[in-house]
């Protein structure tokens, strides 16, 4: 949607005046704009096309106007483009592939997330929250198929970030050391790469057909490198800060709002569902605003969230966010979470 700049002004304003009083806002109070420069039968002309829009709204007769979704989210996009801030990614950094260090990296990087939360909580009055760093890419890397005994093999599975699944399991004929390397080629060559979406139902006939007798135990080797993908995937670990802050905005402790959204805060599940189904939904980069309605989870819709993904490379990532009401402060929320993506990227590039 394209507004002529003084309908542009006119809506920052209103949106400003509304994050900082919670109060619609009049033409009166827009006219007071040095900037501006228009009567108040001007701002009310405008103000008029733009409830006419769907980006304002009265919300009582004789009241002043306040920003609705569609509102904030010109107001949000406007906002990140001025500030150039959606940037391509940046190329994927190589970590050390030593599976200790990187489980001894994570431990002390997840204490670091939690403070972090905390202080971003305190600099912005709104709630905080970040996802345990986790491997969002798995992928085959390397199959081996050995004897164990006469009937028994150990299948050694490795994913992506270095995850070792090791898996013995009973074969009903006894292969030879051929037929075995035979296996292993055939696996590495078809699997290599693969995510567990990605070895479908038509990729393992493929295999069954081309292992002939063996097809039994390229079943069970497919069973292996399922747990081994799966592995890391039980759910993620959410840790909140200052959920309480939302005590301070009016418009979310009417009723039973606050409760709500307290209780989302407590139970995780429902945050889960917020970073996975509609956060990472897109893959995209940078800074991402939802707004109200975007949100996916009912109880939320009267607030905002600003989020950014942080990496440690290798596939490993997370969500950082920032949770308020929707006439939350967007500019100081991106620029908080800018300063602490900042500060995570030089931690890691020292942990390297």
């Amino acid at each position: 949607m394209e507004l002529d700049e003084r309908k542009k002004k006119i809506l920052h304003a209103i949106i400003l005046n509304y994050q900082e009083t919670g109060e619609p806002v009049g033409s009166r109070t827009i006219s007071k704009y040095s900037d501006l420069q228009l009567s108040s039968a001007t701002i009310r002309n405008e103000m008029a096309d733009l409830e006419e829009m769907g980006l304002i709204v009265q919300p009582h007769t004789s009241a002043g106007r306040i920003p609705t979704d569609k509102g904030y989210r010109l107001y949000v996009n406007h906002m990140l483009e001025t500030a150039e801030l959606e940037k391509e990614a940046e190329p994927e950094r190589q970590v050390p592939q030593a599976a200790d260090h990187v489980v001894e990296r994570l431990d002390r990087m997840e204490q670091v997330l939690q403070q972090m939360i905390k202080v971003l909580a305190a600099n912005t009055n709104y709630a905080a929250l970040v996802s345990a760093p986790k491997y969002s890419r798995n992928k085959v890397k390397f199959i081996q198929l050995s004897r164990v005994e006469e009937q028994r093999l150990l299948a050694v599975v490795v994913v992506e970030g270095n995850i070792i699944k090791n898996t013995i399991f009973q074969v009903e004929e006894s292969l030879t050391e051929e037929n075995i390397l035979s296996l292993n080629l055939m696996l590495n060559s078809s699997l290599n790469g693969l995510t567990i979406e990605e070895i479908n139902l038509d990729i393992i006939t493929k295999l069954k057909e081309q292992a002939g007798p063996h097809a039994d135990v390229v079943g069970k080797v497919l069973d292996a490198v399922a747990q081994a993908i799966r592995a890391d995937d039980e759910g993620l670990k959410i840790y909140t800060s200052g959920a309480t802050n939302i005590f301070r905005y009016p418009e979310l402790t009417d009723g039973s709002k606050a409760k709500d959204i307290l209780e989302v805060f407590e139970e995780k599940e429902q945050l889960e569902e917020l970073l996975t189904d509609k956060l990472n939904e897109e893959g995209k980069p940078g800074i991402q605003v939802y707004i109200g309605n975007e949100m996916p989870v009912q109880s939320m819709k009267d607030c905002s969230v600003v989020t950014a993904t942080y990496s440690f490379g290798g596939g490993m990532e997370g969500t950082i966010g920032i949770v308020g009401p929707k006439r939350m402060d967007y500019q100081k929320a991106v620029d908080a979470l800018q300063t602490v993506m900042g500060q995570l990227d030089s931690m890691f590039r020292k942990e390297e």
